[in-house]
């Protein structure tokens, strides 16, 4: 019969300093050997959610103290937790799912034990914007992680519209209830471009669409938000190279199927850079034609 890890074996003293722990992003099996050795073994674990953290350590029978640190109590616990390590203390910081640091208050805190001269070091595992770019199919040789984008409208068509150049995959992290008008913005706002949408990754449920930004956006739209964290990723921009009379008329005719000239004059002119009349003028005529 299998027997049970003795939780109240005596610890391994590990050195005073900052422990910068991935947990899992989803399934709570993919926290690694090492992750678990040192969440036993220091003597605080610096957390966002205690509940959350809670039930990642009740799976691997770990009784380490909890210390909740968050961006509602950022600069208060990052003191405490400089005193402990100052102390001779070891500390472990952990986010509610992932790879701490990203997109959390964690840098501050880095930051504060650098000054010190503190020791620290990481532990790597799961990553959701990671996760999310290598299940994407999109090119992953020069990738940018952009985070979360605005919630206000203008400001995230603003930081859309920087990003629209830039030379490589984009990687960002959006909520579900504002997905079907991000994809529509940057549709507007980047062009038409491949992308995917990534949810509940390592879940039972994960789910990973791929298509265009338009063809998500109506889906999104069409279905309403999804549950789960949500990864979107996008394609580098399109190089243009120039359309020969015989591509174009192809192009207008396979957007006809679907769109009126007005809609797919537009959707062309803003994946080709070719002027609007141009493409309008051919798309009447060949309308008048079939």
């Amino acid at each position: 019969m299998r027997s049970k890890p003795d939780v109240n074996a005596e610890k391994t003293t590990f050195p005073s300093g900052l422990y910068i722990v991935a947990t899992p992003i989803g399934n709570l099996s993919d926290l690694s050997i090492r992750a678990i050795e040192v969440l036993k073994n220091v003597d605080v674990i610096a957390c966002e959610d205690t509940r959350i953290t809670g039930k990642i350590l009740n799976k691997h029978l770990i009784k380490t103290k909890m210390l909740a640190y968050h961006e509602h109590n950022a600069s208060r616990a990052r003191l405490k937790l400089t005193k402990l390590i100052m102390s001779g203390k070891s500390i472990a910081l952990v986010s509610d799912a992932g790879t701490p640091i990203i997109s959390d208050p964690g840098y501050k805190l880095v930051r504060d034990c650098i000054d010190k001269n503190f020791g620290i070091t990481a532990i790597p595992g799961a990553n959701a914007a990671i996760t999310g770019l290598i299940l994407s199919g999109l090119p992953t040789n020069r990738f940018l992680f952009v985070g979360f984008l605005n919630s206000k409208n203008n400001q995230r068509n603003k930081e859309l519209l920087e990003l629209k150049n830039v030379p490589a995959t984009l990687v960002l992290y959006e909520s579900a209830r504002r997905l079907g008008t991000t994809l529509s913005d940057m549709v507007k706002c980047l062009g038409d471009r491949p992308a995917a949408v990534a949810r509940e990754l390592t879940k039972r449920h994960e789910e990973i669409r791929r298509d265009s930004l338009s063809v998500l956006a109506k889906h999104y739209h069409n279905n309403g938000a999804p549950k789960g964290e949500i990864v979107i990723v996008v394609a580098p921009p399109i190089k243009n190279t120039p359309l020969s009379e015989h591509d174009l008329d192809n192009l207008i005719l396979k957007q006809l199927q679907t769109l009126s000239v007005r809609d797919a004059t537009a959707k062309i002119a803003l994946d080709s850079n070719i002027p609007k009349r141009q493409i309008y003028a051919r798309a009447i005529k060949l309308r008048k034609t079939k």
